[in-house]
């Protein structure tokens, strides 16, 4: 299974390593990044814990998270597939950039480079995503990474007492590569 893969801007989509707990610290740090991630990474022991709970899901093969780095091998930001299904050939998308990595294209290049993998590495026939309707730049990186808009979910996820919708896209193995 290919792990490595060559971006074009000198990136690089790699699994991640104990090394990029410094770069997940900081960009957990910033106050619209924090309740993106699946615990607190306040402090460089939790960011630790963080790159082992990828590493751990890419060994169990239950999801499997890349780093996008520089040439420098700095995390930028991130990408990820999970909630895996195999019978249906489906997987979830997600991503993330840190704030110095925002508006250069990282997270599309990622997003691009991590749905070819899935659908060569993993054989998917289906990538979903979802992004909050208040968040633009996440729309253009799903719509810049070949992920059609398919619909709208209601007031589906609840942030320190208010209610937000989530649009929804996926991008088909049958798809144009964009």
């Amino acid at each position: 299974m290919k792990e490595r893969m060559e971006l074009p801007g000198g990136l690089v989509l790699r699994p991640w390593e104990t090394t990029d707990a410094p770069a997940v610290r900081e960009a957990f740090a910033e106050p619209v990044m924090e309740r993106q991630a699946d615990a607190p990474v306040g402090s460089e022991s939790d960011a630790e814990r963080w790159v082992r709970r990828r590493q751990d899901q890419w060994s169990r093969r239950t999801a499997f998270a890349f780093a996008v780095v520089d040439a420098s091998d700095f995390a930028l930001g991130g990408v990820a597939v999970s909630s895996l299904d195999t019978r249906h050939a489906t997987g979830w998308v997600s991503y993330w950039t840190g704030s110095g990595a925002r508006g250069r294209g990282v997270a599309t290049l990622g997003c691009r480079a991590l749905a070819d993998w899935c659908f060569t590495e993993l054989d998917l026939f289906r990538l979903e995503l979802g992004h909050r309707t208040d968040n633009p730049a996440s729309c253009r990186v799903a719509l810049a990474s070949g992920f059609a808009a398919e619909g709208l979910q209601r007031r589906k996820l609840l942030y320190d007492g208010v209610r937000y919708d989530v649009e929804t896209h996926a991008r088909l193995v049958t798809d144009p590569v964009p």
